[in-house]
């Protein structure tokens, strides 16, 4: 079963769209790549390999539109606003799509996996360890995770490092950091064309700096970066990760 949901965010300042598949199970916000919208993910065919376990009432996948990646391919307005934008998506994540995902499963407690593709695997490690109070696993593939070279900045405020993991998990301490220890980063890429592995071990290095429980696993270098790939990643790792 496929629903829609559209409202206007007042952190955004504008119109998003949250996007459901499935009627029961783990629920797992699966963002689009950097321009995607909420359907993206449906239109490079990821819920015919996800409808086994869709159908089997083993997750319930949700996606929203990359608000703040699209920002960044289009140069909405200046590198400050887009920093803003990216830390205000964050909190429309935390705020409004967790609220409206617990409240569609009628649960207020849930915990919600996080997942994603290129940038879509920053946001999933970004809303994880910004907020692991209600994300507590995230699937990261092929990620990209320093985003400095997409702003076109010759600054960065504090919108953008407390956006970003490979900034801001150093920084952190007390109970935040007692709580992302008990969380799980699964950060699976490819080496072949388009892909950067460096670009996983780095987010892998500064976590395990912490004693952040994550695992960085290599799909060789005949594996690009493609939906190709990530169609076969998620449903595998998912299934790993599922209990039971």
């Amino acid at each position: 079963m496929k629903t829609s949901a559209r409202w206007y965010s007042q952190r955004m300042k504008r119109e998003a769209t949250l996007v459901r598949w499935g009627t029961y199970g783990q629920p797992v916000l699966l963002f689009p790549t950097a321009g995607g919208d909420a359907e993206e993910v449906e239109r490079f065919l990821m819920m015919k390999v996800l409808a086994p376990l869709i159908d089997a009432g083993k997750v319930k996948i949700y996606s929203v539109d990359s608000v703040a990646g699209q920002a960044m391919v289009q140069k909405e307005g200046s590198p400050g606003h887009r920093q803003w934008l990216l830390n205000q998506f964050h909190q429309y994540v935390r705020h409004e799509v967790v609220p409206a995902i617990r409240k569609d499963c009628n649960d207020e407690h849930l915990e919600v996996f996080s997942a994603g593709a290129s940038i879509g695997a920053f946001h999933a490690a970004a809303v994880l360890c910004r907020f692991p109070d209600v994300f507590s696993k995230a699937i990261c593939m092929s990620g990209t995770y320093d985003l400095r070279r997409f702003m076109s900045a010759d600054r960065f405020g504090d919108d953008f490092f407390v956006s970003s993991p490979l900034h801001f998990v150093p920084t952190l301490a007390g109970p935040h950091l007692d709580k992302l220890r008990t969380r799980y980063v699964l950060i699976p890429s490819g080496e072949g064309r388009a892909e950067d592995i460096s670009e996983s071990w780095n987010l892998a290095r500064v976590l395990g700096s912490k004693g952040v429980p994550n695992r960085v696993v290599s799909w060789g270098k005949q594996t690009p970066h493609d939906w190709m790939t990530w169609r076969d990643m998620l449903p595998l790792y998912l299934r790993e990760l599922l209990p039971g």
